[in-house]
């Protein structure tokens, strides 16, 4: 033995020997997704590092009348408000007999992305919280690790669970997921618009030791997976309010379907983004 202290990681882990191994598992995405990237590329650190457009299979063709509309209005707010119309009228929220509901009869008019959005903030294992990982999962192919306990028996009961709030969640909506698809176009609409680069957002963890650790990149950094949607803030003591230890990760703007500002009012979060998410480095513990 040469008596060389072996480096590690700050979050323990050999920094030579945990490299190689940086890769996402095969358990935690489909071979199939919708949108232009496949699962095993978008949820890899490399695109954490060097981000790539990211689009939604033909969202921008069938609803081209609304970016045009887009285009034409430079006052943010005014572009907020055309989106909310034009989902009003398109999906016909406001007039839920015109979409095919019938009074009386079974179906869930009130599920809307609005609706589901707020679910999410109340409660990420809800079961519109299941209805926002189930969107995630199917059109960027990444599966959850984590509702009401960690997945990763998929023939196991939390995972049962899972699929079971998806379902119900799902059911009898007016298209709710194109809904969805929508609402994550619109916000990468936005953030093109403002120029955004990478962000630095933060998350409280109460238990770091259970954050699911793949390895450490060259610099050092451990390299957690995170499950397919998380809430992450821009701020750091809101961050601490949700665990005794927060991190710093860099999140590309691609990656955000949706964050405070984008609808003022809607999200009372303080900093709120809801971050997809794959292999992330942790820049640092800053608490």
């Amino acid at each position: 033995m040469s008596g060389q202290r072996e480096q590690r990681s700050p979050g323990g882990a050999p920094t030579g020997a945990g490299q190689s191994l940086c890769r996402l598992p095969a358990n935690a995405y489909l071979p199939i997704n919708r949108c232009n990237l496949p699962a095993v590329i978008l949820g890899g650190l490399g695109f954490q590092q060097q981000p790539a457009p990211l689009y939604l299979d033909g969202v921008q063709a069938l609803h081209r009348d609304l970016f045009e509309r887009l285009q034409r209005l430079t006052d943010p707010l005014q572009r907020q408000q055309q989106f909310i119309d034009y989902l009003d009228v398109h999906f016909c929220l406001d007039d839920p007999e015109a979409a095919g509901y019938v009074a009386g009869a079974s179906g869930r008019p009130k599920a809307t992305w609005r609706r589901t959005l707020r679910g999410w903030l109340f409660d990420t294992d809800s079961r519109e919280g299941a209805v926002m990982k189930a969107w995630v999962e199917s059109r960027f192919g990444l599966l959850p690790r984590y509702h009401r306990g960690s997945i990763r028996d998929f023939s196991g009961d939390t995972y049962r669970g899972y699929l079971e709030a998806r379902a119900r969640g799902l059911y009898n909506t007016n298209a709710l997921e194109a809904q969805l698809d929508l609402l994550y176009s619109f916000c990468q609409y936005e953030l093109a618009q403002s120029g955004a680069e990478p962000l630095y957002l933060y998350r409280g963890i109460n238990r770091a030791e259970a954050l699911e650790q793949v390895g450490v990149n060259g610099a050092g950094q451990p390299v957690v997976l995170l499950t397919n949607l998380n809430s992450f803030s821009r701020e750091l003591e809101r961050a601490s309010e949700f665990g005794d230890r927060v991190m710093r990760v860099q999140v590309p703007r691609q990656k955000l379907v949706c964050h405070d500002s984008l609808f003022p009012g809607l999200l009372k979060g303080e900093g709120e983004h809801l971050v997809i998410g794959g292999l992330y480095a942790i820049e640092d513990w800053v608490l």
